[in-house]
């Protein structure tokens, strides 16, 4: 599948923009320290992640008259504490590394959140609503990118390490909602029905391809520390979607999937202190915005129900974090 060359014009624009207004940021007097010692090539870190205001979430519209869109629309909470690696080896022109996290909270922090318009007569009346606790099965993000040193070839500062970046990122949430209130929004009033138990079981997964750049500025050895940087870089990736909603309170086996596709934009900005020769203290934030369009498909065997369709069909996502971590170099 080709990449939209539009939009990655966009990105490198943007990207080369992002990186001058840092560099203007750095004093041209900044120490001219040299890069990683060549005898440490590996690097390991340990890292916990706190995501916050972040979801996964889906929507699909009306495949008959009215035609309203959404028809349904389910927002999945993802804040909450994650836990990981990473593995890094450098090498005199390029770099190639993993990293791998996991959820630690079991229960997601917020409220799933079920809307629907289903009146046929007023299509943009909301008309029922549902808000769930979500329990966090077990959950990953893995990583893996290869960057290419051209400091040197562009004449930059030896304190500026900039450098092309592509790579791969694969996500898959896993999540159980239960405990609900649903609101039925008649006209005549609100009428609250209590959910008790497991009331969806969902997964999703994102495949991203990115290109980007990233960069490393050198602020040399000030406070004493061993040394201290700051570590950007910004991408853009397109996207491949899926996922599995079953609905565990619905009559027969009731299962929705949407297979999708778009973009994402990902950027993240981390503090490097160096607190001894070989061990750093790693302090970071992180942004990440999905957004992709496809198909939805809804199946019931019990009813003999398999129909397709893509009208209003979007599944997005938006993930904050920060970061704390150590890394040791050998």
């Amino acid at each position: 599948m080709q990449l939209p060359n539009l939009k990655l014009r966009g990105t490198l624009i943007i990207s080369i923009l992002f990186l001058l207004g840092s560099l203007t940021a750095i004093p041209a007097r900044a120490a001219e320290t040299p890069g990683k010692d060549v005898a440490t090539p590996w690097s390991v870190s340990l890292q916990t992640k706190y995501f916050f205001r972040s979801h996964t979430s889906y929507e699909f519209g009306n495949p008959f008259p009215p035609y309203q869109a959404p028809l349904s629309r389910l927002e999945f909470p993802l804040s909450g504490w994650w836990a990981g690696a990473s593995l890094r080896r450098d090498f005199s022109r390029f770099s190639a590394g993993v990293k791998v996290f996991r959820n630690l909270s079991p229960e997601a922090e917020g409220r799933m959140m079920d809307s629907d318009w289903d009146d046929g007569e007023r299509p943009a009346q909301k008309t029922i609503y549902s808000e769930s606790s979500c329990r966090m099965e077990p959950s990953y993000i893995v990583s893996g990118d290869v960057d290419l040193k051209i400091s040197d070839w562009l004449r930059l500062p030896r304190w500026l390490d900039l450098r092309p970046v592509a790579g791969l990122t694969w996500q898959r949430f896993s999540l159980v909602t239960h405990d609900g209130v649903q609101y039925e929004l008649t006209p005549s009033g609100v009428e609250p029905t209590l959910l008790p138990g497991d009331g969806i079981s969902f997964v999703q997964t994102y495949w991203q391809f990115f290109l980007g750049f990233k960069a490393t500025f050198d602020l040399g050895k000030p406070f004493r520390l061993s040394g201290l940087k700051i570590q950007t870089q910004i991408d853009w990736s397109y996207v491949t979607a899926y996922n599995r909603d079953h609905h565990l309170l619905r009559e027969g086996n009731r299962i929705t999937e949407e297979n999708t596709a778009g973009d994402a934009w990902h950027a993240l900005v981390n503090l490097k202190i160096g607190l001894t020769q070989n061990l750093n203290a790693i302090l970071g934030a992180e942004y990440r915005r999905i957004t992709t369009t496809g198909s939805h498909r809804l199946v019931n065997e019990t009813f003999g129900i398999d129909s397709r369709f893509d009208h209003g069909v979007k599944v997005w996502s938006e993930q904050t974090n920060i970061t704390m971590g150590l890394e040791y170099l050998f």
